[in-house]
């Protein structure tokens, strides 16, 4: 493996018609070493249809089947296994963004051991979101970062980039949606690691059906959020570490 390749890790469900899109500007866009990996949940996903399609564009990628079911297990899988010095968790369905992984990478190399793009700093937008997830990820991200130490605007946000000193550092509790997130950017700034935000958009998908449950996986959203600003307020230091 080459001294300075990134990880990308893609959770998937029937999203080959996405992946073929993706893939293309993936190369198109990205100058860094990179190479993905796909994490399904079962043998019915459409990714082993339409593998050798994806070979054909020439993007090097490895499958990974999730050791449990949904997104958050996906992502857990593929960063337990992480050997890469950073990693980039990657919506499959994002076709904006894609210009942003070399300059995550760039930022990773000066020295910050998460890099967070976010919808909602200056430059940043989100758009055609339904309203209920609107209101609540705005004002959860909104209230974090006013009321917490924490240096990102964008809390809940899956696309980041994760250093491998922090992934072997931390045990990753969340077992819910992408909780891991907001789970591994409160626990990295507990631990006084730095972080740094970069402006992204977001487009509510038109391909495929989205995955995101708000309201199932609040409950494990508030248990990051409370812990963020135990940091800040009580001074609560505590960590669960491997």
């Amino acid at each position: 493996m080459k001294k300075n390749v990134t990880n990308i890790i893609i959770p998937i469900k029937n999203e080959s018609k996405n992946l073929i899109a993706l893939f293309k500007l993936l190369k198109k866009k990205v100058k860094s070493s990179f190479f993905l990996t796909l994490c399904y949940d079962d043998s019915r996903d459409d990714i082993h249809q339409n593998a050798a399609k994806l070979k054909k564009i020439g993007v090097k990628f490895t499958l990974l089947k999730n050791r449990g079911k949904g997104p958050n297990d996906a992502i857990k899988t593929a960063l337990l296994k992480i050997k890469t010095k950073c990693c980039i968790v990657y919506p499959a369905d994002d076709f904006k963004n894609t210009s942003l992984i070399d300059l995550m990478i760039k930022k990773f190399y000066e020295g910050y051991e998460i890099v967070a793009p976010s919808r909602f700093m200056p430059g940043g937008s989100m758009k055609k979101c339904p309203p209920l997830k609107n209101l609540l990820v705005r004002l959860a991200s909104f209230s974090l970062y006013k009321l917490s130490s924490i240096p990102v605007q964008d809390a809940s946000n899956g696309f980041r980039l994760f250093s491998k000193k922090l992934i072997k550092k931390v045990c990753i509790e969340s077992k819910l949606g992408f909780a891991y997130s907001l789970e591994l950017l409160v626990k990295c700034n507990r631990l006084n690691m730095p972080i740094c935000q970069i402006p992204a958009s977001w487009e509510e998908r038109t391909v495929g059906k989205s995955n995101f449950a708000i309201l199932k996986w609040l409950q494990e959203y508030l248990k990051w959020y409370f812990y963020g600003l135990k940091t800040t307020w009580l001074n609560e230091k505590k960590i669960n570490l491997k």
